[in-house]
């Protein structure tokens, strides 16, 4: 194959360290993958089978746990065949369906963010208009709006990583990242540094929205009990999950542009999967902690499910 010819199959590269610990890695990727799995279905099921979770509030909290499954999908079943396998490499076709699943799994989760502080904003900021202004019409395209545009986004990302020309084939990471893969491209990338830098601005935005909604609320929630209340509440999981999110991705990106080659490969893993590990854990479990409805909705179904297993038993025995 021509080393400027259009390259089909691409190698991972970032699992050499892994061979001697790759039966250890295999089972804690499946036990976290499992755990994953647990509290997101667990949100996901309350909220649906509850009616009295039928909320804006809850229903984009579904929305940000079926994003986590959906990005989680995208990277574990790969990951923990490749770190089985002894060949690590992946289609170029799967490399771009890889990118496109884990980036917009990134851009869908801020999007829902920033849905969940419009939706607090307008309920303790302006409580008297939040029906007619979170109706189920505009809940529905909200919602509907937070999945098609970063979908058609990263669409149009991975479409200009498609043209391109690849001089080389080694991915340095465990999962194929479009910054990696265009920087293989030995055909201008003008394309894809500005489109890539538009949606850097465009989300960055979004950030700035969610700061600038808190910053109205905590005006607003100091001025009575009742807002101080709601504010700790229901505000308080949203910024523990915004601060997870923004940190992860924050520190991933710094770190794939400007990290240091001289770090031992096993740390460069861990700073770059952390965005599918901690936020999928962490949010569901903050929010069914915090969130006084979710909290006794799961206690109270899982205390029917232990009385039911007892009933059983005793009927066995």
């Amino acid at each position: 194959m021509s080393n400027t010819s259009s390259l089909f199959v691409f190698s991972l590269s970032g699992f050499s360290s892994t061979v001697n610990y790759r039966f250890t890695l295999f089972s804690l990727t499946l036990l976290c993958y499992f755990l994953i799995l647990m509290v997101n279905v667990s949100i996901i099921s309350t909220i649906i089978l509850d009616e009295n979770l039928h909320e804006p509030m809850y229903i984009f909290l579904c929305n940000l746990c079926v994003n986590a499954l959906y990005g989680t999908a995208g990277f574990y079943p790969k990951f923990a065949y490749d770190l089985l396998s002894e060949i690590h490499i992946l289609s170029f076709a799967g490399c771009l369906f890889q990118v496109f699943i884990l980036h917009s799994y990134a851009k869908v989760d801020y999007s829902i963010l920033v849905l969940m502080a419009y939706d607090r904003y307008v309920a303790i900021c302006r409580p008297l208009e939040y029906r007619r202004v979170m109706s189920v019409r505009a809940t529905a395209l909200l919602v509907t709006l937070s999945w098609l545009v970063p979908l058609c986004c990263v669409a149009l990302v991975v479409a200009l990583t498609s043209m391109l020309r690849f001089c080389g084939s080694q991915i340095q990471k465990l999962y194929c990242e479009n910054w990696t893969i265009v920087t293989l491209a030995c055909s201008s990338t003008s394309a894809n540094y500005i489109v890539g830098l538009f949606f850097i601005l465009f989300y960055t935005a979004h950030v700035v929205f969610i700061v600038c909604s808190y910053l109205c609320l905590v005006k607003s929630a100091l001025k009575s009990r009742e807002g101080r209340r709601k504010f700790v509440q229901t505000c308080v999981p949203h910024l523990f999950c915004l601060f997870n999110i923004s940190a992860v991705l924050l520190f991933d990106y710094l770190y794939s542009r400007f990290g240091s080659a001289s770090l031992p490969e096993s740390v460069q893993n861990f700073m770059s999967v952390q965005f599918v590990i901690i936020p999928p854990i962490l949010n569901p479990v903050i929010y069914g902690m915090i969130l006084t409805k979710i909290r006794y909705r799961i206690t109270y179904l899982l205390f029917i499910a232990f009385q039911r297993f007892k009933l059983r038993l005793n009927i066995d025995y």
